[in-house]
């Protein structure tokens, strides 16, 4: 069966269910996890004259975003290590969370991506695109997606 998962959160209420569901995989069939936070780079002002931030607060932002999601897999890790699993967390920085997803896969040789719908819907499943849906198109191990 399936020797190690990928669990991708990024700490919502819906993605805490699909954490829950791969700590409960992983142990019912002796697997390993490991629990992956994407964390963005901080948006650049794309207009002229725009808004301008110091490259020290653009800085502080993002190790503040990058610390909110060590926090994250941390517990992720905690949980099932408490449930005898054994577990890494694993932080990932990019505006690319799909590919980063499916990298830290096969980083990790993992044979399982466990992660969340999102459940967007009309317009701005239009506009933003689905990074699930992505995994799932472009995947080459299988992925369990939880509602």
């Amino acid at each position: 069966m399936y020797r190690k998962l990928l669990v991708a959160t990024d700490g919502s209420p819906l993605s805490k269910k699909a954490v829950k569901s791969a700590i409960d995989l992983a142990g019912a069939i002796g697997a390993e996890l490991v629990a992956l936070y994407v964390v963005p780079r901080y948006p650049v002002s794309y207009f002229e004259g725009g808004i301008s931030v110091s490259p020290q607060e653009v800085a502080r932002i993002e190790k503040q975003w990058t610390d909110k999601g060590q926090d994250v897999v941390d517990a992720v890790a905690g949980a099932a290590q408490s449930a005898g699993i054994k577990a890494k967390a694993v932080v990932a920085r990019s505006d690319l969370v799909a590919e980063s997803i499916l990298a830290a896969a096969k980083k990790h040789r993992c044979d399982l991506i466990v992660m969340a719908s999102h459940g967007r819907k009309g317009i701005k499943r239009i506009l933003l695109g689905s990074e699930t849906q992505h995994v799932l198109t472009q995947s080459t191990v299988p992925v369990l997606v939880l509602r």
